[in-house]
Order: C-alpha cells, then sequence, then structure tokens
C-alpha cells in the first residue's frame, strides 16, 4: 500500500483545494464564517479521503474498503439534512425568509459539492497511479473546470425579460404597472410605498420559464435575494410593507413589489436577473408528449 502514499496524498490535496474552490461566503452569509467554513472543509477533507483510498482499493484489491463509499454517501445525506433543519430555524428569524424551496436548493448543493469533491479525488489519485504525478496535476485542473460548470446553474435573466415597473396606488389598492399585488389601507404605509416602492415586471420567455417564475418558491427566491442585498424598509408586525409577487393570469407576468433600504433601480434590476433558478421550480412542459407533435403529422 506504500507504493500508492503519494497518489493517495495528492488526490486527497486537490479534492481539499477543490472544495476550497467550490466554498463561497456570499451576500447570503452562509456558510457562516469561520464556523460555518469549518464544517464544510472537514466534511470536504472526509470526502477527498474517501475518494482517493478507492482506487488503491480496488487495486488491491481489498472490497471491504470499497464499503465505506456507501457510508460516506449515508453521511452526507445527513449533511443535507442537517443543512435543511438548520435553515429552516434560521428562516423564521427572516423579515424576508427564503422559503422551503431555496433552502431545499442549498442543502442539495452542499450534498452535491462533496460527491464533487470525492469525485475529484478519485479521478487525480487513478491518473497519478497510471500515469504520473504531472499528469495528476493536469486532471485535477480539468476537474477544476467540471466543477465550476457543474456548480453553476441558470439565472432568472436568462429565462425572463426584467425591467421596471410603475408603482401605482389606486384607492386602497396597490399596483406594479397593471398588476394587482395588494390592499394598503393606511395612509402612513401608502407614503410608504410611495417614497421608498421599488417595482419589477419579470416577462417569461417561454412556456417552460412562464411556469418557473410562477413557482411560489421561485418567487419567494427573488425577494429574499433582493432584501438581503439592498436590505427592506420595514419591521416585524407590518403586513402592509411586505415585498410580494403576484401574477397578471392573462398574460403571465410577475409583478414585484420591493422595498429595498437603497433605492437604486437599476442594482435592484441587476439583482433581480441575478437571482438563480431554483432547481425545483424548473419545468419542461414542451417535453411532455401530448405537447408533442406525433411524427408524420400535418
Amino acid at each position: 500500500m506504500a507504493t500508492y502514499t503519494i497518489p493517495v496524498a495528492v488526490g486527497v490535496l486537490l479534492g481539499v483545494t477543490a472544495r476550497l474552490y467550490m466554498l463561497r461566503t456570499d451576500y447570503r452569509q452562509y456558510p457562516t464564517y469561520p464556523h460555518g467554513r469549518i464544517i464544510h472543509i472537514a466534511l470536504g477533507v472526509i470526502a477527498s479521503l474517501v475518494g482517493a483510498v478507492v482506487i488503491p482499493s480496488i487495486l488491491k484489491p481489498d472490497w471491504t474498503a470499497v464499503t465505506f463509499l456507501g457510508l460516506a454517501a449515508q453521511q452526507f445525506r445527513e449533511v443535507r439534512n442537517m443543512e435543511r433543519n438548520m435553515l429552516q430555524q434560521l428562516d423564521s428569524m427572516e423579515l424576508v425568509p427564503r422559503g422551503v424551496s431555496y433552502i431545499e436548493g442549498i442543502a442539495q448543493v452542499f450534498e452535491g459539492r462533496n460527491y464533487l469533491v470525492m469525485f475529484t479525488s478519485l479521478v487525480v489519485t487513478f491518473v497519478a497511479i497510471q500515469t504520473s504525478l504531472w499528469w495528476a496535476l493536469v486532471a485535477g485542473i480539468i476537474m477544476f473546470f467540471i466543477n465550476g460548470r457543474l456548480m453553476s446553474g441558470k439565472l432568472l435573466g436568462q429565462i425572463a425579460d426584467i425591467r421596471e415597473g410603475k408603482i401605482v396606488i389606486n384607492g386602497s389598492n396597490l399596483y406594479v404597472d397593471d398588476i394587482y399585488i395588494m390592499n394598503v389601507g393606511l395612509r402612513a404605509d401608502q407614503d410608504v410605498i410611495r417614497e421608498h416602492g421599488v417595482g419589477v415586471v419579470i416577462t417569461p420567455k417561454s412556456p417552460g420559464s412562464l411556469i418557473t417564475i410562477a413557482n411560489l418558491g421561485q418567487r419567494q427566491a427573488i425577494l429574499h435575494d433582493v432584501s438581503s442585498i439592498h436590505g427592506v424598509y420595514r419591521d416585524s408586525g407590518e403586513p402592509a410593507l411586505t415585498p410580494l409577487a403576484k401574477r397578471n393570469m392573462q398574460s403571465g407576468q410577475l409583478g414585484v413589489f420591493l422595498l429595498p433600504e437603497e433605492k437604486d433601480k437599476n442594482k435592484v434590476l441587476t439583482t433581480v436577473k441575478y437571482v438563480p433558478v431554483l432547481d425545483s421550480a424548473v419545468r419542461l412542459p414542451q417535453e411532455a408528449k401530448v405537447n408533442q407533435r406525433t411524427k408524420g403529422a400535418r
């Protein structure tokens, strides 16, 4: 087994490096710094070790060691459950919550990145054993590009057109353009909305994106991201000052009412464009057989 010491060490090193590359604390402030990062780095080390020893175990052969893959997969599923439970507890303290769909997406990402780390270590170790350390480094760099590709998803601006909408208060009714948002009865709340409110209209580019932006989880992700980056001009116990997103049932457009602390409309529109499209909100109705023309039909 001493023959495989250097390849395994290189595989572990590049695997941990890949986890550090994929570990980013952004505007969502998650994972927290430093304790949340320490947890995920430690799990990345474990994933790297597991991935790196798979190839030597097969070549020896030591099939008992391969069973650790199953144990590792179970452990990473527990990581997903841990992330989900913790974020759901924290979500109750947010002025604008993430929502269940957003939390599930974050938990899924953290589980998936551990598998990417494991696969990176496995590939690098295999190449180091079969060829040389230099080719192993090349394989590691290639895996970095693959990981970067896999960890990036679609953005809202890619599936929909986003523009500013006009905030209109007609009596006690609040509209973004012609899309009804809610009833605001108090004059003081109306004055706050006129001063700080920002409207956004999101127009889907395809039937699939229409269903995606209609998803309640996707709507909540939009509201949370803008509120996280630009703040929200409200406090608890003020339902009339709650950011909301409502559909125009005829056109399929989504009207979004926001109350950012920083009322810079261009920045708000840019933020909305960069909201991630949630996996749970993606639908492909055009792929259904009922929506596809039968071959040979005229």
